[in-house]
């Protein structure tokens, strides 16, 4: 057991200075003091003196085996690292497929989401990557979603000229299929698609909530400040019930444009309840010329979502709170997860961030264990030094 001692508390809506009581993996209390366990020795407590608390960060767009390879075998991506994850806060990820659906597969995306879960964070998968029809593990994306327990959705492309150029109609069948799997198995069986910068847009997007009867909720189209027409497609989509997904920024120059991408949506939607905001670390950021030929390549890194929170918070002066729901609880509630993941409150999971006077990350927290604290990493993949 832990009580953790005067924390300013942001839910993400703030609570104010709380003392937290951690059962295990899980919140039991929350109070304004609680000091019964004080004299008790094996009851380790933790002085906060007033510093900012919020849930862990949930990153719901990582490229956890990898990605890249749009310019040959030794430009793809290395692996994620438990211990980068962590280092910024994030302790709930969704691991993807992108570009490259055949030398990275499946079955090692699976693994490393199962080892993930082992040593300490959340993790779940999407089957599936930028081609169609989608690779899978048992034969259809139906199957993989009610059969494999990290199994959540299916990731697509869609108007890009590394995707499958998919139609509205095929969009309709695969999201049935995600939904109708999500149903027998309990989870979201939602559809990601990976948004490019071609024509056509969102169009295929809308076509399928025009001409089906999939809910609006089971698509989320994410890298949606990609270009200026998709963003503002993407506004038109939420003003339908959609949710879409904001990529952090990589450079400052991103970081900034961003910025102002989130700041005029919180004001058509001052609570930003239908943004989420992903990292898509690990993930390759390709330059293509106009012949879309690749002449540079670098990738994202698990960082810009804390960076983009403190461009949007310290310097833009956004309220925290609405800017937490984006890689909160918004996700929470995309997954699923709501009332376990993407909040402080009795009965989630002991998941969280604690910041310092300038708001960089000190102490974080997954399942109720020390990941990392006054700066220093402490929870590490098996083989990490």
């Amino acid at each position: 057991m832990k009580v953790l001692k005067q924390g300013d508390i942001y839910a993400p809506e703030h609570l104010g200075r709380k003392d937290i009581l951690i059962e295990g993996s899980r919140i039991a209390r929350i109070a304004d003091h609680i000091d019964e366990y004080d004299r008790i020795e094996e009851v380790e407590k933790v002085d906060l003196g007033g510093r900012i608390l919020t849930p862990g960060y949930m990153d719901i767009h990582v490229h956890i085996t990898g990605g890249g390879g749009e310019n040959g075998p030794a430009t793809r991506v290395p692996e994620a690292s438990l211990s980068v994850l962590v280092q910024n806060g994030i302790t709930t990820v969704v691991g993807l497929l992108g570009t490259d659906g055949i030398t990275r597969s499946l079955e090692n995306l699976l693994a490393k989401a199962r080892a993930f879960n082992e040593e300490g964070i959340t993790c779940r998968i999407l089957t599936g990557a930028y081609g169609y029809p989608s690779p899978t593990i048992t034969g259809s994306v139906e199957r993989d979603i009610a059969l494999i327990d990290l199994m959540v959705g299916v990731k697509i492309a869609m108007s890009d000229h590394r995707s499958s150029n998919l139609t509205g109609e095929q969009l309709i069948s695969l999201a049935t299929q995600a939904r109708r799997a999500g149903m027998l198995s309990g989870c979201c069986g939602y559809v990601t698609i990976h948004m490019g910068s071609g024509k056509a847009r969102l169009d295929p997007l809308f076509y399928a909530i025009d001409n089906s009867d999939v809910p609006v909720q089971k698509f989320l189209p994410t890298h949606m400040g990609r270009t200026r027409e998709l963003f503002e497609q993407g506004l038109e989509f939420v003003k339908r019930g959609g949710t879409i997904d904001m990529t952090a920024g990589l450079t400052r120059e991103e970081l900034e444009e961003t910025a102002d991408q989130i700041l005029s949506y919180l004001k058509q939607d001052p609570e930003g309840l239908n943004m989420t905001m992903s990292s898509d670390a690990y993930g390759s950021a390709p330059r293509f010329n106009e012949k879309m030929e690749c002449v540079g390549l670098t990738y994202a890194s698990p960082k810009s979502l804390h960076e983009q929170l403190k461009v949007l918070v310290c310097e833009r002066g956004a309220s925290l709170e609405r800017v937490l729901n984006l890689m909160t609880k918004n996700p929470a509630r995309v997954l699923g997860l709501n009332g376990v993941k993407g909040t402080v409150a009795e009965g989630a999971d002991a998941d969280f961030v604690v910041y310092d006077d300038s708001m960089d990350i000190l102490h974080v927290m997954a399942g109720g264990r020390k990941a990392v604290w006054d700066k220093e990493v402490i929870m590490k993949g098996t083989f990490e030094e």
